[in-house]
């Protein structure tokens, strides 16, 4: 007879992966499951695989021994190029003869390495009709999507759940590493632009999703109340050049000499350690908000067509949520009907936003 909720035997698990092949906030939030599967299975070794260019996000992670690391830039090569490099990387998977395989996501390529695996225990999230045909068979255990609001570390939690392993909520918190390194480098950096660590409001309004980004002129606004209350404003962002340009057009519009442009200049540790050494942080729905969750530094982030119940800050009560109540949101789109602007964020009023930055500095 089969036991209740179906749950695997575990005891004789000694190797085990966990996939999440998703962008850095979404990897960071799944740093909770290794933890637990670490701590429920202390002999067993713990894997991981992910985008190469979110390996920083869990690199140094206490319960992690191995990384598989999956390059974004194969999609450039040719079809039988990048069959060429999956099939390599799904081998070396394979070799690992990992008894417990969980895939965090409902994607084919998590499917596909958990099905090359060969490990006898193969968890997923429900790929409902998404994907290749047959993609459920592939799994010994299916994890439900919850159909109402629920948090993402929530969401990846549940697959352990599925198999028996219950997290208390002290053991949910979210973890990412920053080497001394790079906190030095940091403070280097810091001392060149003569900021003093914990004397300066760091601002990251920038996102790849420029959905998610209020406009250049209240973020400008913002910066010219904050810096006549003599603030110090530091301002982060990715690489990317849309993201640089963004915050140029930022500066322009804001008083002359009122901020510091650090954008593009920090690694993601780095900007771990920028965050760590601030006195608050004021982000959108992006990886800057997990990582100030993790890390426990003040917080403040516009929300606009995304969901904070579902992606908002972790287990962080120094954190406050700045959106506008209106009818549609959260709707879940690129745009006021997909147009890329978000009303909700483009009219989301300065004075709430203050009033966030003030309550935290009253603590």
């Amino acid at each position: 007879m089969t036991a209740y909720g179906n749950y695997p035997d575990l005891t004789r698990v000694k190797k085990i992966l966990a996939i999440k092949l998703r962008h850095h906030g979404d990897v960071l939030l799944s740093s909770p499951v290794f933890t637990n599967l670490k701590k429920n299975l202390p002999e067993a070794q713990v894997d991981a695989f992910v985008y190469k260019d979110t390996l920083p996000i869990l690199e140094g992670h206490p319960a992690i021994s191995n990384f598989f690391l999956y390059d974004r830039g194969w999609k450039k090569l040719s079809f039988l190029g990048k069959i060429k490099k999956e099939l390599s990387l799904f081998r070396e998977i394979r070799k690992n003869n990992y008894d417990l395989v969980i895939n965090l996501t409902e994607g084919d390529r998590g499917a596909l390495a958990a099905l090359f695996s060969g490990a006898k225990i193969r968890v997923g999230i429900d790929p409902e009709k998404n994907g290749f045909l047959g993609k459920k068979l592939i799994y010994t255990h299916i994890v439900k999507n919850c159909k109402t609001p629920r948090h993402t570390v929530e969401k990846n939690l549940d697959a352990l759940r599925k198999i028996g392993l219950f997290p208390k909520e002290e053991e949910r918190a979210l973890t990412f590493h920053i080497p001394p390194k790079a906190v030095k480098e940091v403070e280097t950096l810091l001392q060149e632009v003569k900021v003093l660590p914990k004397n300066y409001i760091l601002i990251h309004p920038v996102s790849r999703w420029r959905f998610k980004c209020s406009p250049p002129s209240l973020i400008a606004n913002l910066i010219k109340h904050l810096h006549a209350q003599k603030k110090t404003i530091v301002l982060s962002s990715g690489p990317d050049t849309v993201e640089m340009e963004m915050l140029e057009e930022i500066i322009k519009l804001s008083p002359p000499g009122s901020t510091i442009n650090l954008g593009g200049k920090v690694s993601l540790k780095g900007l771990g350690a920028l965050i760590q050494l601030s006195e608050c942080v004021i982000s959108v729905d992006s990886v800057p908000l997990h990582i100030a969750s993790a890390l426990k530094a003040p917080l403040v982030v516009l929300f606009g067509p995304s969901c904070e119940r579902n992606w908002g800050p972790w287990m962080h009560p120094q954190s406050r949520v700045v959106s506008k109540t209106i009818s549609c949101r959260p709707c879940h789109m690129d745009g006021c009907g997909g147009s890329k602007m978000s009303d909700c964020l483009y009219s989301l009023p300065l004075k709430n936003i203050l009033t966030a930055v003030e309550d935290l500095s009253s603590q």
